[in-house]
């Protein structure tokens, strides 16, 4: 079935910008800014669904499953991208969320062409993950449309994942082919088509919004303290050792002093002093609190 692009929201002229090569850079600028300003608020239409979608990661995440991002293009980016924050944010193995792209890590810089076209590649790339009954793959599409997003949403529901869309069209092809889906009509870009611009900037801000309430749901955040970040650098040290004070109200240098006898690990250090209990203790705690650190208090 051939695609008209020109039905498409994202695929329309923008009748603010039709003189956009004759304005100024601060009218440029100005317009693109006021097209932003409307992003948040198609977001907020589509909380009911992302809700959905993020007990389902949840759910698998519980299960023992993962996260799956699959894409091409920007949409494929933003996936990757999310997928690979989620490392040293939340301390998580890079296993848990997975940002796969029509045509691999080599599309992340230079576009592959064809990729995106193919439904088959989709399908390879996911049984090389193994892809199985406790994941949940969620299908990015700007335009609603890529044949690699459906080919792979496809597989998932034949293997028994659970599956969400993520498109910035109405009536989205690939909704078709999910469970739940999530459809943020952005409208006509400022420069017409590109997607990179109000498109990505939604999705960008809805893939933040279901990885981090997600990580939240397994205990992850105490307050809203991102507790199990790993402290990989200078910066992310002295920042661990300030959410020990931020946590629990102690100087820096005794806050110091826990992190180094809980192993650098955040969260333990916060248990062992709230709680007032040893290091191994702590440990105990959390592990029969799944990691929530209320729990373990």
């Amino acid at each position: 079935m051939k695609i008209m692009l020109e039905k498409l929201a994202t695929e329309r002229r923008n009748q603010r910008t039709m003189e956009l090569d004759d304005m100024t850079v601060e009218e440029i600028l100005t317009v693109m800014n006021e097209e932003d300003q409307s992003v948040a608020g198609v977001i907020r239409q589509e909380i009911p669904v992302i809700k959905q979608v993020v007990a389902q990661v949840i759910q698998s995440f519980q299960a023992g499953g993962r996260l799956i991002y699959i894409g091409a293009g920007t949409s494929g980016r933003l996936g990757v991208l999310d997928a690979a924050e989620c490392v040293p944010t939340f301390g998580v193995s890079p296993k848990m969320v997975v940002g796969l792209i029509a045509g691999g890590e080599r599309a992340l810089i230079k576009a592959v062409e064809g990729a995106e076209d193919s439904k088959t590649l989709a399908i390879e790339d996911l049984r090389a993950l193994k892809v199985s009954a406790n994941d949940t793959v969620i299908g990015i599409a700007a335009s609603g449309r890529t044949p690699y997003v459906i080919g792979g949403l496809d597989y998932a529901r034949e293997i028994g994942a659970a599956t969400a869309a993520l498109s910035c069209n109405k009536e989205a092809i690939i909704s078709q082919h999910a469970d739940l889906r999530i459809e943020v009509e952005t409208g006509p870009e400022v420069l017409t088509g590109s997607t990179r611009l109000k498109a990505g900037t939604a999705q960008k801000l809805v893939l933040n919004m279901i990885s981090t309430a997600a990580m939240i749901g397994v205990g992850k955040v105490y307050q809203n303290l991102m507790v199990d970040v790993q402290s990989t650098n200078e910066k992310l040290e002295i920042r661990a050792k300030r959410m020990i004070v931020e946590a629990t109200g102690v100087d820096l240098e005794t806050a110091a002093r826990y992190f180094t006898s809980a192993n650098g690990h955040v969260k333990t250090a916060i248990v062992m002093i709230l709680a007032d209990v040893s290091y191994t203790e702590a440990v105990e705690r959390l592990q029969r609190a799944h990691g929530f650190v209320r729990d373990a208090l």
